[in-house]
């Protein structure tokens, strides 16, 4: 998806090591292909004006928010789940990913100027609808792909049940 972005792509690599690894069992070779939940990848590519999220906070109380220009910091990660793997490693990396699209959880709170939204399935409840229909500027600029069954017998709309 960078390649529809004009200007040089920059890679970034983590750096990873495993956590009480005296004698070198883990290289960082097989550490950096390792992708838990909640880490950014080995290799981040990233060209100007590419989408990214967050994945860590890193100081909303410091003025740190959306739209606001921020250095992002290195940081060292550690995975959360301790029964993914039977080593515990981190790895250093910028706190950010790649994100062209996003769930409806993940978008409460963010203005988008433009939206487009896939619901294979109807939402959860009427909460997660307004706060996805809401994060456009103006209505004009949302678009959504809702998934229905139709009966041409008949030629009304039937809902799945599941």
């Amino acid at each position: 998806m960078t390649d529809r972005f004009h200007g040089e792509e920059m890679v970034y690599h983590s750096f990873d090591c495993a956590v009480d690894d005296p004698r070198k069992y883990y290289p960082s070779k097989f550490l950096n292909t390792l992708t838990p939940n909640g880490l950014p990848p080995h290799l981040l590519k990233l060209k100007i004006n590419c989408p990214v999220i967050l994945l860590r906070n890193i100081g909303p109380s410091n003025g740190q928010h959306s739209g606001k220009r921020i250095f992002l910091p290195w940081i060292t990660f550690r995975p959360s789940d301790d029964e993914m793997f039977p080593f515990q490693f981190k790895s250093k990396q910028f706190p950010i990913r790649l994100s062209f699209c996003m769930t409806i959880n993940k978008a409460h709170g963010q203005t988008i100027p433009n939206a487009g939204i896939y619901l294979p399935e109807p939402v959860f409840s009427h909460g997660q609808l307004y706060v996805t229909l809401s994060r456009s500027i103006a209505r004009t600029n949302i678009r959504v792909l809702a998934a229905s069954v139709c009966d041409n017998k008949k030629n009304k709309i039937k809902w799945q049940k599941k």
